[in-house]
């Protein structure tokens, strides 16, 4: 089985879990968001971008 989601949207999600079951503030989420639209105008995107691909190549690679 194949599964494709975007690494957005799983991000989005792993947000929302926080905030219902750990107590994560709005405003902390908030902050989350606007580091993110941060990084994504700087120099370390590519990196990031990167580092996100390995990990996707990583985790699709796991035989359950």
């Amino acid at each position: 089985m194949i599964l494709s989601i975007s690494g957005a949207l799983l991000l989005g999600i792993i947000v929302f879990l926080f905030f219902r079951k750990d107590g994560l503030k709005p405003s902390h989420a908030l902050v989350c968001s606007l580091f993110g639209f941060y990084l994504s105008s700087t120099a370390i995107a590519p990196s990031i971008h990167a580092g996100g691909a390995s990990l996707a190549g990583l985790i699709s690679g796991i035989k359950f």
